[in-house]
């Protein structure tokens, strides 16, 4: 299971207030936190700054470095800002959040996966737009699959978004998701899954709740890599229970973990 922490996202005020403050203590603070949580990865994001977006990615990933020792998950649509975070990166295979089926950005993206040798999020999205059926999405994934691949990027290295919407838009979001997870199992048994839970969630009352069901749920189905707050100590010990009863810690010791650190207090 790969956990993305979340937080470092200008579209958060406390984080976009210390990113123009250039308050670098707030934020290794966060990154700390996160990975003391658990996170595998740190998400970098400062994609609403469209105007300074470069330099604030140079500076937030000098930020984060000087703190923890952790990959970085590099996050935005502007190739430029790309560069700039991957080529700061030193710790670790970095990640790159992401790349899609529209013609242009993949073309931009695609030479950055190869020259970095980053792991890559397949978002489920075309020049069509977003699919709404795992059907759609599916014809999608097709399509990425045998582009990354014909270009040399490896099975391990893919992790495929299958696009979470929120329920309270899309009536069917969660159970198309599921099916996509599930289809995307038996096609491509090597590849990874990368996802934004809590969007399922957006616009409802109690979305933790709808949230940590969600995660059950995809992980059931082979889901195993979020991008999700790994300082909300529920959600990560129903990672930790979930993994366990799939038979993937070895000898429960993740669990045991979970448990010493407090996860499971009522």
């Amino acid at each position: 299971m790969l956990i993305v922490g979340e937080l470092i996202n200008t579209s958060r005020k406390a984080i976009s207030e210390a990113v123009e403050g250039k308050n670098a203590q707030y934020i290794q603070q966060v990154a700390r936190e996160q990975l003391e949580a658990g996170a595998n990865y740190i998400d970098v994001n400062c994609g609403n700054k469209v105007f300074n977006e470069v330099e604030y990615m140079e500076w937030l990933v000098n930020s984060v470095q000087e703190a923890v020792q952790a990959p970085l998950c590099i996050d935005s649509p502007n190739p430029q800002a790309l560069i700039a975070g991957l080529s700061l990166a030193k710790y670790g295979t970095p990640m790159i959040n992401s790349i899609t089926d529209e013609g242009p950005r993949f073309e931009a993206i695609l030479p950055l996966v190869l020259k970095y040798k980053a792991k890559v999020v397949a978002l489920c999205m075309d020049d069509h737009g977003m699919p709404e059926t795992a059907a759609d999405r599916m014809r999608v994934v097709d399509s990425l699959y045998g582009k990354l691949t014909a270009a040399g990027v490896k099975d391990d290295d893919i992790y495929f978004d299958p696009l979470v919407k929120p329920v309270s838009s899309v009536q069917t979001a969660g159970v198309e998701v599921l099916e996509t997870i599930k289809l995307i199992k038996q096609n491509y048994p090597h590849v990874h899954f990368m996802c934004g839970l809590s969007n399922v969630s957006y616009g409802l009352p109690n979305r933790k709740v709808l949230n940590r069901l969600f995660v059950s749920q995809t992980m059931t189905l082979g889901m195993d890599g979020y991008i999700l707050n790994p300082t909300d100590k529920s959600m990560m010990g129903i990672i930790y229970a979930g993994s366990t009863l799939l038979g993937k810690d070895d000898y429960c010791m993740g669990y045991l973990k979970a448990h010493r650190k407090g996860l499971y207090e009522e």
